[in-house]
């Protein structure tokens, strides 16, 4: 790869080089040849003015004297002079007099007026001089020369090699010394590229790229480079620190999370079987006074007897619910697709067998699902219905409901009755344990259900709350998780 970075930075500073250095030796060329051709139009003109003035004079006689054979004789002299084509000596009023021609078949103008006289044209590959012949001070004719521009072809050849040469051996020289120049630049660029990439693949952070000699932008980068190198090498040192810091915490925590969870279970067994014992020994003796010494206590004794007993199994329930409590948080989940207006219909089904003789309406919306573990929704939806079923029982005829509702764009599932319901004012006390808002002989219960409800409901990473008024009946709402929620539109 090193080499294909090289071949490629290298082909790209030699065509720049070799480009420029083209470029300039061409435009330094083209000025030159710009420059001589001009100046050698001007010499071609100087010269065939000075051929038309020679010949001019010595014509001067034979114009005067009208001997146009002597005028030809002394233009046949510019056969010395092989670029002119042709050549003529006109009369004061335009008209030819004599002529040259080195081709038979050339063409002389037929006329030239003396407004024509002192005027030289480029025209079809020639140049035209036309000059006036003076005799004593007055013009006596004019003479007119023609020359082809062979002479400029040859120096445009000339100019062509010298300067296909000239451009040869400078491209030449050029290339020599980017080859040589070439490698401080690009042999620092490389190796830098190649370091990155070792970087980049291994994540070695203390590698370090060559500085090379001299001060100039490549020093710099490469300085810069390395101390970029040395800036991720501390970071990177500083996060490793910070997460063998962390996984050292996580591994502290976890193990003193591991013996809490000990401790409690050791607890929770403490409180099954040490404080289940002597409360099965009071209900017990209780009972047996009840039975074996009802004749020998009168109507008080047996009242006391009925409230230790009542006691008793009271805590009993509150020993298990706060169980169950406790074992919310260690309890696996197992999420599934289920109903849950299936379920809520078993459970409302229960109830009613518990008092057949309740006249309660009970309003279940069907085909209600969700992604949930069914035995801790069971769980909510038991604590919900009772409390709705047990806060109408003041009611002759009471309604309960069971459904779902959008709240904040998300579905809510809630269930509402018409019972006793409560103050708002004390709605944050809901869900602590043992928090209760009604007597215990206006309602019985331990006030720990709604608390196992938010515990089951955050480990579902939705939320729960209630709307009340007293004596206007209550609904409590609860959503999932967003998972959860998807499934139950489904």
């Amino acid at each position: 790869m090193a080499r294909t970075q090289d071949s490629t930075i290298t082909k790209k500073l030699t065509r720049l080089n070799m480009l420029v250095s083209g470029a300039a030796l061409l435009m330094a060329c083209a000025t030159f040849v710009t420059y001589d051709l001009f100046t050698f139009r001007e010499a071609i003109v100087r010269n065939l003015s000075i051929q038309a003035s020679v010949a001019g004079s010595n014509s001067v006689t034979a114009l005067v004297f009208n001997d146009s054979h002597t005028a030809e004789n002394t233009l046949s002299a510019l056969k010395a002079a092989p670029n002119i084509v042709s050549a003529g000596i006109y009369s004061l009023d335009g008209q030819i007099f004599a002529a040259y021609r080195r081709d038979p078949h050339t063409q002389l103008p037929s006329f030239v007026s003396a407004d024509q006289a002192e005027t030289q044209m480029f025209k079809d590959g020639n140049v035209m001089v036309t000059r006036s012949i003076v005799f004593q001070g007055k013009p006596t004719g004019i003479v007119y020369v023609r020359s082809d521009l062979r002479t400029l072809s040859v120096q445009l050849r000339r100019y062509a090699i010298i300067a296909g040469v000239v451009l040869a051996a400078s491209l030449g020289t050029a290339l020599l010394l980017s080859s040589v120049f070439r490698r401080s630049i690009t042999e620092p660029i490389v190796h830098l590229a190649e370091v990155a990439r070792v970087v980049s693949r291994d994540k070695n952070y203390t590698i370090r790229a060559t500085r090379p000699a001299g001060r100039d932008e490549l020093s710099t980068l490469v300085e810069s480079f390395n101390e970029m190198l040395i800036q991720i090498q501390e970071r990177d040192g500083a996060l490793q620190s910070a997460r063998d810091q962390l996984e050292q915490r996580v591994d502290e925590r976890t193990f003193q999370l591991a013996t809490a969870n000990k401790e409690l279970e050791s607890f929770s067994y403490s409180v099954s079987h040490d404080l289940r014992a002597p409360l099965r020994t009071i209900d017990g003796f209780s009972h047996a006074l009840l039975e074996d010494c009802a004749d020998g206590l009168d109507e008080a004794g047996r009242t006391h007897l009925n409230r230790i007993r009542a006691a008793t199994q009271r805590m009993g329930l509150l020993i298990d619910d706060l169980l169950n409590l406790s074992r919310l948080s260690r309890t696996d989940m197992h999420r599934q697709s289920l109903d849950i207006s299936t379920l809520a219909s078993s459970i409302a089904s229960d109830l009613r067998k518990a008092q057949p003789g309740r006249q309660i309406e009970l309003r279940i919306e069907e085909g209600l699902k969700a992604t949930a573990d069914p035995g801790l929704l069971r769980v909510v939806l038991e604590n919900l219905l009772s409390n709705a079923w047990k806060f109408t029982s003041k009611r002759a005829s009471a309604r309960i409901e069971f459904g779902m509702t959008p709240s904040n764009g998300t579905p809510a599932f809630f269930v509402r009755d018409d019972g006793a319901g409560f103050d708002p004012a004390y709605a944050d006390r809901l869900f602590g344990a043992f928090q209760r808002l009604h007597a215990m002989t206006e309602f019985a219960g331990t006030g720990v259900g709604l608390a196992t409800v938010q515990r089951i409901i955050h480990r579902h990473g939705g939320r729960i709350w209630a709307e009340s008024a007293v004596d206007h009946g209550a609904t409590f709402y609860f959503t999932l998780s967003e998972m959860v929620a998807q499934g139950a539109q489904q």
